[in-house]
């Protein structure tokens, strides 16, 4: 993360004042997408792991948590498609289920856009 955020820092402070058109924009894209690794290496594991849990509550039978990242993100895409099916088959078309699933859709996004979200300042 330190190196993340020193490769951010160089680009910002000492590339983009030098660089000018398009040049200096590719950099400030460059050093934002730095930042965006970064964040997302920093969030990822607890943000998976709020998904697993609100998955599990949407779909009953938390079960056991898989044991690496890697198994964490393929054992969310297996209940993402559940989720969908029962979607799809009208099980959150009313009720409170629905709002559990649109709470959960919320977070998700919220999450997923957290990542990409520039901080205030450098």
């Amino acid at each position: 993360m330190e190196l993340l955020a020193a490769v951010r820092r160089f680009l910002e402070r000492e590339v983009v004042p030098r660089l000018e058109g398009p040049d200096r924009f590719h950099a400030r894209v460059a050093a934002h997408v730095v930042g965006m690794v970064a964040r997302e290496i920093e969030t990822e594991e607890g943000q998976l792991l709020g998904e697993w849990r609100r998955l599990g509550d949407l779909l009953g039978g938390a079960g056991a948590r898989p044991a690496s990242r890697q198994e964490l993100r393929g054992a969310l895409a297996s209940r993402s498609r559940e989720l969908a099916l029962r979607i799809r088959a009208g099980e959150a078309d009313a009720g409170s289920w629905r709002e559990r699933v649109l709470d959960h859709l919320r977070q998700t996004v919220a999450d997923k856009l957290d990542v990409a979200r520039s901080p205030r300042h450098p």
